[in-house]
């Protein structure tokens, strides 16, 4: 069996999800990615080896039950699990805090917020064992306040998480990592934005992170596109 280390990837079928899996495939990571469908997962898997290199899984992230299906089948099919990109997450909804629709933000506060932290508490067990590392998707609006911006404050939540697990980790070998970007030109926007990143600029500062040496803990990376020209 191999032994190259391992990635769980959740929001692993586009997006900065798909890019990341890309660039860990490049650096000889084998890959357990999970998404609410399965259809672009698996031609994903077909392009970055097959079974033997990538394990793929249905899994909603606001069930404890899928979660934890998705780490149980990673230990099964490859023993170890060494890096977790806690990525899974969704937008929000025009009209602010005025006339947002309610149910769109309960969808995505239970995808942002709760969604990470059942990732995170479902895959410590494995980090613990590999002394591994942890990174989860945050965002610049959860750095800044944005009017009406209920996204925002979801990301204002996921930072907190990982200010808040890192302590509680303090002293067990994981490191934990909050990857932070700007605008991102990804599924996630009905009209493609005319000035921000690439999903392959934020699978970079993964990569960045997870590529340090162990007694190297990047705790945050915030990218933003440049500003266009005058």
């Amino acid at each position: 069996m191999s032994n190259d280390p391992v990635m769980l990837i959740t929001g692993g079928s586009s997006g900065i999800g798909e890019a990341t899996a890309r660039a860990a495939h490049k650096a000889g990571y084998r890959l357990v990615l999970s998404a609410r469908s399965e259809d672009k997962l698996k031609q994903l898997q077909t392009e970055l080896g097959g079974s033997e290199r990538v394990m793929i899984a249905r899994c909603d992230v606001q069930s404890m039950e899928d979660q934890q299906a998705v780490v149980d089948k990673a230990l099964a099919t490859f023993g170890q699990i060494d890096a977790v990109f806690v990525n899974a997450g969704r937008g929000g909804e025009p009209g602010g805090f005025s006339s947002a629709d309610h149910e769109v933000w309960k969808d995505m506060i239970l995808t942002n917020v709760y969604g990470a932290g059942l990732t995170v508490q479902s895959c410590l067990p494995a980090l613990r064992k590999s002394r591994g590392h942890l990174l989860l998707t945050g965002s610049a609006a959860g750095r800044t306040t944005i009017p009406g911006s209920m996204y925002s404050a979801t990301k204002w939540a996921v930072s907190a998480i990982g200010y808040g697990v890192r302590e509680e980790l303090r002293g067990s070998g994981i490191r934990v990592t909050l990857i932070e970007p700007g605008m991102v030109d990804t599924p996630f926007f009905d009209e493609r934005p005319t000035n921000a990143l690439k999903p392959a600029d934020i699978a970079d500062a993964v990569m960045y992170a997870v590529s340090q040496p162990a007694h190297v803990d990047v705790n945050e990376i915030l990218v933003r596109p440049t500003p266009p020209l005058e």
